[in-house]
Formats: structure tokens, C-alpha cells, sequence
């Protein structure tokens, strides 16, 4: 009777096991021909199908993210976010300082200066570059910022430039608002220095490094940390159960992995640039410099509310938080705390490391819930490949959230211009964000979420750029992310 109970058993457990294999089995077939069925194209800037072949993407071998585990659709999605963000940097041999763009020498003109502007009318300049010789160059991949701005109204925009790729730039702006308007345009790095950036990008991600302080009782240790790590040492890994976003530390000696307590930026590394590749990142002669007009620089156009928020003192040091407020009259609850690592604020603790996806899924949300996200800045050292994948997660998260809850009100921040100098322009260059910037505005591009667009409202402004703008620009931003929250109509 046992004997025939144990064999039963058996076959029951051995049938058992047959049906989740094949359950699986018929699971991966399925989410396998659902991936290879769509479509192997996407759609490029100028509206034309585009296989992910004839792009010539290459992705950065840093930390193996070329094998990442991609459906069809993240793939060519991700073939296409490079593809946007790829800079015509021109196919020519390495030139001498003085043979690269020089502002100074160079000069931009209105095209349609003598024409009666209205408001809504197009205004198109026409920059030419040359270089310290005073010769005209014959290629492009110069990185320029361009502005129509009006100082006593405090308006300005930004312009679209395009790039001939022969010395030659146009730069097209709409005129939105009437009265006298001067036109901006600037060097922001010489095609010869965004070669140096292009490089740094992808041979030196790691050139910021972060650090976490591991502690038990008396015995500290302070362990080198980053998306991944070289060699062979031990390693502690942090990656998040939930995204998988990877995060590793290397094992300290004498403690566990479980003792770390902190995250905080260890530093920024030296010695990056050749004698020669400095010469192409010189403030004042080269970083953010003015091109002068040929003629007039100007045309002629015709035609708060406080709340009552009190802060709660958290204790929580500055820039990290978390940070509480509450509006008890109008019944506003603002919450605040900073995204998961790469972050490179003085020290977070462990416990404060949060990442944006999982902070969504934890948000029930509704039509009185506003959710508020800016992700940009800490992650211009990594390869584009690095904020692609948050961004993946973030957006997942936002989808989820608002098909669960569709009045939700999400909106994003995007990177704004800030100053620079030599060093800064290593780490944290408008060329850097520009690219990320254009990687946000495509994957949140129809996901329902709204936008402030810090970064026209910076370069459109006459006060210089800072990574953190002057209170005017600010209220700016705070005065349209409140047209999305609080409408007209209501």
C-alpha cells in the first residue's frame, strides 16, 4: 500500500513539473512572436521609415549594456533614441587650435531684416563660422545656442539651428510677442571640442566616481561605488530588485555588505584633457562666447497667487531631503526627495535612495495627485545608453500609473543650460544635456504627461545660465507647471 502511495506521489509531482515547462514554454513562444511581429522600423526626424540596419547605431560596451535583455520594441526603440541623438560630427583629420572655430570671427545675419514682422512670423538668420585665422570653415558639428529675446519685457525663445555642415548655419525662430526684438547667438563648443566630448563620453564614463561609507560599531570603511566597477575585487551589488537598475560598491574588507550606510559623490577625476585638446576649452575665448551680427541683431514685431504652504521640519539636510510641506487651507499635501543613484550630492543615507519608478508604483493616484519629476543632470558623464534604461523605468511607472489611475496629473521637467567653464565642461556640458534632453522629450513623446521646458526658458533668457536658474526663471517654470495643475477653466 506505501509502495503504491510513494509511486503516486511521484507521478504526480513528475506531471506537475511537465506542466509549468510547458507552460512556459508556450508563455516565452508567445511573448517571442508578439516581439518579432512588430515592425523592424522606426520613423526618423524627417518623418521617413528607417531600418535599425541602415542607421549604423552602435551601442557603448560600458557595463554590458549592449546585452541587455530588450523586447523587439525597447530595441528599436532604443535604435531610434540614439539615432536622434547623434551628433554630424565632421569626418575630417585632427586640426590645430587655430584652425578651429573661432566666435569672435565668426558673425550671424538677419536674412529677412528689411520684412514687416507680425507676431507668429518666422525670422531666419544665417550664421557663417570661421576660424582663428580668420578663414571661413568648411565643415560644421559647432554646438550653438540660439535666442530672440526682448530685456524689457523679460520674453524671450529659442531658436531651431540646422546645421549645413559646411560652415554654414541657419537658425529659425517664431516671434511670439510684439515690440522690439534682438536676436543671441552663441558658441557653445567648437566642433573640434564636442570630438574631445564624444570621446570622454564613451572611453571615460566613470570620470565622476561616488563612494559609500560602510560602518559596524567602530569599524568604518569608505568603498569606491558606481553603475559598475573594473577588475576583479569583490563586489557588493545594489542593483534594485524591482527595475534592476545596477548599483555596485566593492566589498569592503573587514564588513558585510548589509553595513553600508551612506551614498555620496566622491569626486571628479583629473588630468582628462591632452595639452592640445585644452585649447579647445578656454572661457572666454571658446566655452559659451557671443557670435557677433553682420548688420542689425534686432527686428520690430507689431500688433501670484502665494499659497499659504508651511514646511515641516524633517531634519533632512539641504538639497537631499526629503522634504514636507502642507497647505492646510487649501488642503495641498507637497512631498520631495531625490532620485536613486547616480546622485552626486555630498552624502544620502541608504535608506533615503529611492528610485522614481518605485516612488510611482507607490502612488495610488487620482485627480487631486500631481506628480512632479526631474531627471537630467547626474547622469551626463554616463553613456546615453545609462538614462535610456531609467528612463525606461520611469516611464513604465508613469504608464502604469496613469492607466490606473487617469486623471493623475504628471509632469516632467526638462534639463536647463547652465554656466560653464573648462573643468565643468568635462562633466556637465550643454553638449551632454542637449542629448539627454532630446532622449527625455522622444520616450515621454504621447505617454500623457506634460512638460516644463526649462531648457528653452533658460536659453531664451537674457540672465545667464546657471545649473540652478535665478528666482525670475524659476517662477517661470513654477507659473506654467501651475497652468497644468490649476487650468483657467478651473
Amino acid at each position: 500500500m506505501w509502495t503504491t502511495f510513494f509511486k503516486l506521489r511521484v507521478f504526480c509531482c513528475l506531471f506537475a513539473v511537465l506542466m509549468v515547462v510547458a507552460l512556459v514554454v508556450n508563455v516565452t513562444q508567445v511573448e517571442y512572436l508578439d516581439h518579432e511581429t512588430l515592425s523592424g522600423t522606426f520613423i526618423d526626424s524627417s518623418g521617413q521609415f528607417v531600418s535599425p540596419q541602415a542607421t549604423g547605431i552602435s551601442r557603448n560596451p560600458y557595463c554590458g549594456y549592449e546585452h541587455q535583455a530588450l523586447s523587439s520594441q525597447e530595441r528599436l526603440e532604443e535604435d531610434a533614441l540614439l539615432a536622434a541623438s547623434q551628433w554630424q560630427v565632421p569626418d575630417v583629420d585632427l586640426v590645430p587650435f587655430v584652425k578651429s572655430t573661432d566666435p569672435s570671427s565668426s558673425y550671424f545675419v538677419i536674412l529677412n531684416s528689411a520684412a514687416v514682422f507680425k507676431v507668429g512670423s518666422q525670422l531666419e538668420v544665417l550664421v557663417h563660422v570661421h576660424d582663428f585665422e580668420g578663414k571661413p570653415k568648411k565643415y560644421g558639428g559647432d554646438y550653438l545656442q540660439a535666442r530672440i529675446h526682448s530685456p524689457k519685457l523679460q520674453a524671450g525663445a529659442m531658436g531651431r539651428v540646422v546645421d549645413y555642415q559646411n560652415g554654414f548655419y541657419k537658425v529659425f525662430f517664431t516671434l511670439l510677442w510684439p515690440g522690439r526684438v534682438r536676436v543671441s547667438i552663441s558658441l557653445v563648443h567648437p566642433s573640434e571640442g564636442i570630438r574631445v566630448l564624444q570621446y570622454l563620453q564613451e572611453a571615460k564614463p566613470d570620470r565622476v566616481y561616488f563612494k559609500s561609507l560602510f560602518r559596524s560599531g567602530r569599524i568604518s570603511e569608505t568603498m569606491k561605488c558606481n553603475v559598475c566597477l573594473p577588475g576583479s575585487l569583490p563586489l557588493c551589488n545594489f542593483t534594485d530588485l524591482y527595475t534592476g537598475e545596477p548599483w555596485f560598491c566593492f566589498k569592503p574588507k573587514k564588513l558585510p555588505c548589509s553595513s553600508r550606510i551612506n551614498h555620496f559623490k566622491g569626486g571628479y577625476m583629473k588630468g582628462l584633457l591632452t595639452a592640445a585638446d585644452s585649447a579647445f576649452f578656454q572661457s572666454g575665448v571658446n566655452i559659451k562666447m557671443p557670435i557677433n551680427s553682420s548688420g542689425p541683431d534686432w527686428v520690430t514685431v507689431i500688433s501670484r497667487r502665494t499659497k499659504d504652504l508651511v514646511e515641516f521640519n524633517l531634519g533632512s539636510p539641504k538639497n537631499v531631503g526629503p522634504f514636507l510641506a502642507v497647505d492646510q487651507k487649501h488642503n495641498i499635501l507637497l512631498k520631495y526627495r531625490c532620485h536613486g543613484p547616480p546622485i552626486r550630492f555630498t552624502s544620502v543615507f541608504s535608506s533615503e535612495l529611492h528610485y522614481v519608478a518605485n516612488e510611482l508604483n507607490g502612488i495610488v493616484g487620482g485627480k487631486n495627485t500631481v506628480v512632479a519629476i526631474a531627471v537630467w543632470s547626474h547622469f551626463s558623464t554616463f553613456p546615453l545608453e545609462v538614462y535610456i534604461r531609467r528612463l525606461r523605468n520611469i516611464r513604465r511607472a508613469v504608464v502604469q500609473l496613469l492607466d490606473r489611475s487617469p486623471k493623475t496629473v504628471v509632469v516632467i521637467r526638462t534639463g536647463n543650460a547652465q554656466e560653464l567653464g573648462p573643468e565643468v565642461s568635462l562633466f556637465n556640458s550643454d553638449w551632454y544635456n542637449f542629448q539627454l534632453d532630446t532622449i527625455l522629450r522622444r520616450m515621454f513623446s504621447g505617454v500623457g504627461v506634460y512638460l516644463v521646458d526649462a531648457w528653452e526658458m533658460t536659453l531664451a533668457h537674457h540672465l545667464p545660465h546657471k545649473l540652478h536658474p535665478d528666482e525670475v526663471i524659476v517662477k517661470n517654470q513654477l507659473d506654467m507647471f501651475l497652468s497644468y495643475v490649476c487650468p483657467l477653466e478651473t
